[in-house]
């Protein structure tokens, strides 16, 4: 019997009509394999995941597959976004056993859960060097008969080297001069400075890493830092990872020149690039930037707002080619035959030269994925945005991709932070209101009374699953964002509760070290610590940049000492492997900087100067300021106590280090003092 249709994750629903006895995730799952005396088949994967799709076309719907699977194990399926911690547990075991990863994440496990054998991807017959799925189902059930010591010392022997693998803590203080000198010599070091970027294919928009280049070069004024950013903002928004008619980013590009994505759109990559475009923008003024940012905040409110107000988690990269095939990337990529048939013979031609689309094409069977390629000459924008309209109200036609509409606590606390943003940077009042009732949603459905989150939600109902503590900081980023946008201080109110849960569930008392799971939570056979940076910050780095943020509004010495204890960690890897604690390395710019904590007062909200005052201060670039406004005399935030009113005008204060500027009146000296 298949166990997954009463469940709230889309990737599990898609296999609840599988011919696999599926089980969800936890102790039943167990129970019945040490009742059965079978291994375990743990198949981890996502909605987005293209060879997840393959996989289960291949093999999980195959009748004589699912026969075998059902008579020799218990199968198990988890949707990595809604239980982080069980993907992070046994990707290390994989990771560390094969050398790589991946998803689909093939799993085989004792009735104990400890893990004995692994894999990603298998095919249906032996291809490349790789055994079939049968083969490897075969092979396993034997040795699990006729070798079962043998089995049961290798997951022992797994087991003990995880628990050994302790991170190198170095020594709980936070990275300085010397530190940041170093991540930044080691970036550049791994420039790629023909296309933008770092390394080699496949390459990954490095959003944290553009942050901390941004930070950095507000701080020390680095034009080498600013340029990195810069050329690598243009690069991706010119390459085909960037969707070039609706906006919004695909997940990477799987060359080094951002020419063909893999075309999957996740909420938490746009979240991030969206940020960022909007933080080069304010740093440099760029119009690419600014359009970029905003039509990337546009399409995660267009196409993965929910109807409660929450943000789906992604769109497939898959979809029907128009014949019936599921085909990658099919919603996307053009011939020009097929831009012919909308726009004409003439129009046609041009938009094949601006979109670098070629008659043989740069990616499969002839067709182009839309680019802006650089050029010389004279380019009429009317006929060019005329054309943009036509080929996206003719794309939408297509039929689209699938899209995963579970909403991941963390990930929409990225979106809160970046609409917020946007909509404050641009004059986008739609686009605050879309993270005002995000930032709602969370708290009406992820909330609990005592302030816990529940990592996911569908359809307006609360999923089984705790957060973790990407969830607890992301979220927790995303409320302080809105508090210093809204002036209102429940937000940050908000932050504080979620914050006290990491210093309570998720900090070891002694060193300061981070856990991804609370301390009460449910015990896997290691309890997962990753303090690096990947397609999103880690729990860990964004804890510490929430944590500084909210000791900055509040001057709260333990959530300040927490977030020092915590950036340890970018002491000892930022020199090593700065591309992989970017985020650490930007809230590391903070500390250095300050940060800096920016009070506005005035006689209302609404008033003109207050108003510009508030917005000078939002535009600033110094390092992860903090930003309060309120009317004279308000309890909203701290950092408005006992802030008069300058010669009855409204007025800025801004303070670090526990040393205060002069307060000022004028949006002049203020953008002064705040340019970093």
């Amino acid at each position: 019997m298949n166990r997954l249709a009463g469940v709230t994750s889309p990737y599990l629903l898609q296999h609840a009509d599988n011919p696999v006895d599926w089980w969800p995730w936890g102790p039943e799952a167990f129970e019945e394999a040490q009742r059965r005396d079978v291994p375990v088949l743990l198949s981890v994967g996502y909605s987005a995941c293209h060879w997840c799709h393959v996989m289960a076309h291949e093999s999980f719907e195959d009748q004589e597959t699912a026969d075998y699977l059902n008579a020799h194990y218990v199968s198990v399926k988890v949707d990595r976004e809604e239980r982080p911690d069980v993907d992070a547990v046994y990707m290390e075991a994989v990771q560390a056993a094969t050398g790589q990863g991946g998803w689909p994440m093939t799993v085989f496990l004792t009735p104990d859960a400890e893990p004995f054998y692994f894999g990603t991807y298998f095919p249906p017959a032996p291809r490349q060097g790789m055994p079939s799925f049968r083969q490897v189902l075969q092979g396993v059930h034997q040795a699990w008969d006729e070798r079962r010591d043998e089995v049961t010392e290798v997951a022992g022997k797994i087991v003990r080297d995880l628990a050994g693998r302790e991170i190198s803590y170095g020594d709980a203080q936070t990275p300085g001069e010397e530190e940041l000198a170093q991540a930044l010599l080691g970036l550049t070091r791994e420039y790629d400075p023909q296309r933008g970027g770092f390394g080699g294919a496949p390459k990954f928009p490095p959003s944290m890493v553009l942050e901390f280049l941004l930070r950095h070069h507000a701080r020390t004024g680095a034009e080498g830092a600013l340029q990195m950013a810069s050329d690598t903002c243009e690069r991706m928004a010119r390459g085909g990872m960037y969707d070039q008619l609706g906006g919004g980013f695909a997940r990477y590009s799987v060359d080094r020149d951002w020419v063909v994505p893999h075309f999957e759109k996740m909420l938490y990559d746009n979240a991030l690039l969206c940020r960022v475009y909007a933080h080069l923008w304010r740093s440099t003024g760029s119009e690419l930037a600014r359009r970029v940012a905003l039509e990337t905040a546009d399409f995660m409110v267009r196409e993965l707002r929910t109807a409660e107000g929450g943000f789906a988690s992604a769109l497939d990269a898959d979809s029907d080619d128009g014949t019936g095939r599921h085909v990658e990337g099919a919603y996307y990529v053009w011939t020009p035959e097929q831009l012919r048939e909308v726009l004409g013979e003439q129009d046609a031609e041009l938009a094949a030269q601006y979109f670098g689309v070629t008659e043989e094409g740069t990616f499969e069977e002839g067709a182009s994925v839309l680019q802006l390629p650089v050029r010389d000459g004279f380019v009429d924008a009317a006929k060019v945005a005329s054309i943009r309209e036509r080929l996206l109200a003719a794309r939408s036609g297509r039929p689209a991709p699938g899209r995963d509409d579970k909403v991941v606590a963390a990930w929409n606390g990225l979106a809160i932070a970046a609409l917020a943003e946007t909509g404050a940077y641009f004059d986008r009042p739609d686009l605050l209101e879309a993270a005002v009732a995000a930032a709602d949603l969370l708290v009406r459905l992820h909330l609990d009374e005592q302030a816990r989150l529940t990592r996911t939600s569908k359809d307006g109902h609360a999923g089984a699953n705790a957060g973790v503590l990407e969830d607890y900081a992301d979220v927790a980023e995303g409320f302080l964002a809105l508090a210093s946008v809204t002036g209102e201080g429940v937000w940050l109110e908000f932050a504080g509760f979620l914050l006290d849960h990491v210093l309570v569930r998720f900090t070891d008392a002694e060193s300061g070290a981070l856990y991804d799971t609370a301390a009460d939570a449910e015990q896997l056979i290691r309890r997962p610590q990753d303090p690096t940076d990947n397609a999103a910050p880690s729990g860990w780095t964004a804890a510490a940049n929430a944590l500084l943020s909210y000791a900055a509004h509040t001057g709260s010495a333990p959530h300040r000492a927490a977030a020092e204890k915590a950036l340890g960690v970018v002491k000892a890897l930022g020199p090593r492997v700065p591309r992989f604690i970017g985020w650490g390395l930007a809230a590391a710019e903070a500390v250095l900087d300050g940060p800096r904590e920016v009070a506005i007062v005035g006689p209302a909200l609404d008033d003109e100067g207050t108003r510009t005052l508030h917005r000078t201060a939002l535009l600033g670039t110094a390092p992860g300021a903090v930003v309060a406004v309120g009317v004279v005399g308000s309890e909203e935030f701290p950092l408005l106590a006992h802030r008069p009113l300058v010669g009855g005008e409204p007025s800025a204060y801004v303070c670090r280090n526990f040393t205060c500027d002069a307060p000022t009146t004028e949006p002049d000296r203020l953008r002064t003092v705040l340019s970093g």
